[in-house]
């Protein structure tokens, strides 16, 4: 009797009793207006209009929830890493807020079938998870204020999902793998020290570019010449991966020096990063399928529209990547660690010698 009176109490409408509790699963607190939330779940392909035929979706609160996101993810990392520099900061919160990221947590937490579309393709889908996200962030935002957003970000995606420390740490290799590539082509390969000055603070900043068969590659600038490099090697790799006349000037200039022509005989790597240190909530990763939200309509699954409007790749020595240098979950275990265990082990990692 007593469970039934809270029921009415928190659920006034009977109606909206599944979506209540989905919620309540999702972000931890029941929501006070459930408005915010029935729209922060409506994609734009709905064609829902008010009464004054405006279209109603999830666009605005999506915006706002970028914003709100953006704010307390630069609040909980500059507080996490106290001392470090802005560019490590920077480059934190991005992995935390990217796209990929929002998606596979909506993914997970199961956002994905609650979200109510028409159903039909379109390549804004492909973001539709990560997109409604932001959107439920706005909504709790405006439902319930800026701490309820914090206290759901601290408590139930960096306390339970992501492990900020391995997110932070954990960086792809992108120097190793354009040394890589050079060596297994023969391509000669070598990094150019353009500039070297302190900013206003005194810090040193280095900019190096990448020269490739005496062919001018990208450059960077960073705080260490290892941060110059890497980037340098990452804006390189992404150039000979797009542009074909680049990787043919490397070649050209590769078969006047050895005499000889040449077509590469490794694929160029692809900097492109698999965000894959989400922990799953059951353990298993098992293939998404179409399903129906509790608005009784047929949700689209992105992932299959992504295999159906994936483009071929543009040339046939750029067609697919090297793998490895990704994200993995095989050394997290239920063993507690303290915080200086999780850094130390995770910096090891991190710039241990390739």
């Amino acid at each position: 009797m007593l469970n039934n009176i809270i029921d009415r109490i928190r659920l006034p409408f009977r109606k909206d009793k599944e979506l209540y509790s989905s919620l309540y699963h999702i972000i931890g607190m029941y929501p006070r207006d459930i408005s915010y939330y029935k729209m922060a779940l409506m994609h734009k392909s709905v064609m829902h209009r008010n009464k004054k035929g405006k279209p109603m979706n999830n666009e605005r609160l999506e915006f706002l929830g970028d914003a709100i996101l953006d704010a307390i993810v630069g609040d909980i990392v500059y507080r996490h890493f106290p001392g470090k520099r802005e560019g490590f900061l920077t480059n934190t919160r991005s992995k935390l807020v990217q796209r990929d990221t929002l998606n596979k947590l909506a993914q997970e937490m199961g956002i994905n079938q609650l979200i109510l579309s028409s159903g039909h393709s379109s390549s804004h889908n492909s973001y539709m998870g990560g997109n409604a996200f932001e959107a439920l962030v706005g909504a709790l935002y405006l439902d319930r204020g800026y701490n309820a957003c914090m206290h759901f970000m601290r408590k139930r995606i960096l306390a339970q999902m992501i492990n900020i420390d391995k997110v932070a740490y954990k960086e792809v290799n992108f120097k190793s793998k354009l040394i890589e590539w050079s060596q297994k082509n023969r391509v000669r390969m070598e990094f150019k020290l353009i500039e070297q000055q302190k900013d206003k603070s005194g810090s040193p900043k280095f900019n190096f570019m990448v020269v490739l068969e005496g062919i001018e590659g990208c450059s960077a600038t960073g705080f260490s010449k290892k941060e110059s490099q890497q980037m340098a090697c990452k804006l390189t790799l992404e150039r000979l991966k797009k542009k074909p006349q680049f990787i043919d000037q490397v070649f050209a200039a590769k078969g006047n020096r050895t005499k000889m022509e040449e077509e590469p005989v490794e694929i160029v790597p692809d900097t492109e990063v698999k965000e894959d240190f989400i922990i799953a909530q059951d353990g298993n990763e098992a293939e998404p399928e179409k399903h129906e939200t509790i608005f009784k309509e047929e949700v689209f699954d992105e992932h299959e529209s992504a295999r159906d409007e994936a483009p071929a790749p543009a040339a046939e020595h750029v067609e697919a990547a090297l793998e490895g240098d990704e994200f993995d979950l095989s050394d997290i275990s239920a063993k507690e660690q303290s915080r200086e265990e999780i850094i130390a082990a995770a910096e090891a990692e991190a710039f241990k010698k390739e």
